[in-house]
């Protein structure tokens, strides 16, 4: 990582943003290409930044449902990572496919999942997650196990799992190999504001970038360019330079437009019937000594059939602030949990609010169910501890076992993709705000599969659902308690026309020839799963792309 950052030259490629995707791209496109030059440019500039000028101007339409960008991203080389839990998910081939609760707006394919399984040994590879496999029956020690005694997999599934990252922080893991690359040049501080119009042939020459705490401004000249910069940034960029689609009939009108998260929460707990002993409450490990674990899903046919969206439910620990879980050791890691110092040290804003829900109530309950458990309570948090933040490999959550075999359901639902959701400029430019709300097609899916599970299950004789809320309150609860915003989706979208989207199959920008988009952003659906992993897998894919494409 060249320390003198010479502007001066044409560079063979310059990316914007040193996330995740931006690392692996331009990592893999010098492993592709010895000898050409790449410039790789960050707003941020190191840690501990309190305060900057896109987050700030930033305006949150439907707090509500979203959360604020300092809750769930970050400036500086790593990007978002630096706070990442480490969840490594692959999108199902019902993603991809065109269906009738997305109607056109599913406008990628199959041949985009195809495409993309070649990259995902190199993407697992960056991300430290073992081998990309994600189905239980592909490896061999967990083959025919089930999460629970009586399970039987049918419409609903337990064998699909989510992998876990150490959880690499991009920045730091990868820091030193930039810097003994000499033909990368690391630029930090530093915001992209003008894009040059692309020429008749639709080629884009140079930016201009901005000093972030000078406000000088440079112009970078390169052959290719990649908006690495996250859906929020990536978008807000795209808006200021709508110069770019210039050689097209009119701008693309997805642009800004299908902005799409999660919907999540927890509105119901499982009973099995069986031996507790033998439900998979938490974490699995393999062979590598990587982490894994099972989450409940529902096949392709059945969610095309039921006209439902793509949707994950896995085990979890009961509410952490309601003391009558009556669990000395949740209690404890609650309090610990709602320490201002502490609390902020032991995992990100957002993760917490979402652990403790902003509730600070029940203290002598919590201090009561410390005391009547003990020494549990101070043991299991302690050994938790340990493997949670002194292993280079970390455990990745908390979950405890319940001698009753009964569980809190976690769901992780696909968001419809919707041309209200959206980013938009304001009257002065710089201002991104950010319209964002839930349809009731969301919520009365999440609870379908909900009812869907419990049928199975207690067709299958393994357990049933619990519902928290009664039947005329579920549907405000889950609208209540969703909130999104780390898993930004839709803005940009893939598509094989400019009339229906803004990036081509290649991520290539309509209108142009060699500016890029690597961000989840393109995604047109958002699936069940974080889009962070495969946001690696394009980029891997892409760095590939622009070594081969003419």
């Amino acid at each position: 990582m060249n320390l003198i950052h010479p502007l001066n030259i044409l560079y063979d490629l310059c990316i914007v943003g040193a996330g995740p995707a931006g690392i692996i791209t331009a990592l893999e496109y010098c492993r592709y290409n010895p000898g050409k030059k790449i410039l790789l440019v960050e707003y941020g500039r190191g840690r501990n930044q309190h305060h900057n000028a896109l987050d700030d101007s930033i305006k949150i339409d439907n707090p509500a449902n979203h959360y604020h960008p300092y809750e769930c991203t970050n400036k500086g080389l790593g990007g978002t990572s630096a706070t990442w839990g480490g969840r490594c998910v692959m999108y199902d081939e019902i993603d991809f496919m065109e269906r009738s609760v997305t109607g056109d707006d599913c406008t990628w394919g199959a041949d985009v999942l195809a495409g993309l399984r070649p990259y995902l040994p190199k993407a697992a590879e960056y991300f430290e997650c073992g081998e990309p496999i994600f189905n239980l029956k592909d490896i061999e020690e967990f083959r025919g196990t089930h999460i629970a005694e009586g399970f039987v997999e049918g419409i609903v599934t337990d064998s699909v799992v989510e992998r876990w990252s150490m959880p690499t922080r991009f920045g730091s893991r990868y820091s030193n190999r930039l810097k003994k690359t000499r033909d990368i040049h690391v630029l930090q501080g530093f915001e992209i504001r003008d894009m040059q119009s692309p020429n008749a042939a639709g080629t884009v020459t140079s930016v201009k970038i901005r000093n972030v705490s000078t406000a000088t401004e440079s112009e970078v000249t390169a052959k290719r360019f990649v908006l690495a910069a996250g859906t929020q940034e990536t978008t807000r960029a795209l808006l200021r330079n709508k110069q770019l689609f210039k050689n097209l009939d009119s701008i693309p009108e997805a642009l800004g437009h299908y902005y799409q998260g999660h919907i999540s929460g927890k509105v119901a707990s499982v009973v099995f019937h069986g031996n507790p002993q033998k439900t998979d409450y938490g974490f699995l490990k393999g062979k590598d000594k990587t982490y894994l674990r099972r989450r409940f899903q529902f096949t392709s046919n059945f969610l095309k059939e039921q006209n439902l969206l793509n949707t994950a439910i896995w085990l979890d620990n009961p509410l952490y602030y309601n003391p009558a879980h009556r669990n000395g050791a949740m209690s404890l890691m609650y309090l610990a949990m709602i320490t201002p110092v502490l609390g902020k040290k032991l995992a990100p804003p957002a993760i917490a609010e979402s652990i403790t829900k902003g509730m600070r109530t029940g203290v002598k309950r919590h201090i009561l169910n410390i005391l009547r458990e003990l020494p549990h309570s101070l043991t299991i948090p302690a050994a938790i501890f340990y493997k949670r933040y002194l292993l280079k490999r970390k455990l990745p959550g908390v979950f405890l076992f319940s001698p009753e075999n009964k569980y809190a359901l976690h769901f992780h639902a696909e968001q419809l993709p919707q041309y209200r959701n959206r980013m938009y400029l304001g009257e002065d430019r710089e201002t991104l705000h950010i319209d964002y709300s839930l349809a009731d097609e969301d919520i009365r899916s999440v609870i379908r599969t909900h009812e869907a599970l419990d049928h199975w299950l207690r067709e299958c004789g393994c357990g049933e659902l619990q519902y928290w809320f009664g039947e005329d309150a579920i549907f405000e609860a889950i609208k209540g308690m969703s909130r999104d915003g780390m898993h930004q989706s839709g803005t940009t979208r893939m598509a094989e026309s400019p009339a229906r989207g803004v990036v081509d199959m290649d991520l290539k920008l309509w209108g142009t020839k060699n500016v890029y988009i690597c961000s989840s952003s393109v995604y047109p659906t958002s699936g069940q799963a974080n889009p962070t992993f495969l946001l690696g897998v394009f980029a891997c894919r892409l760095a590939k792309h622009l070594t081969t494409a003419p």
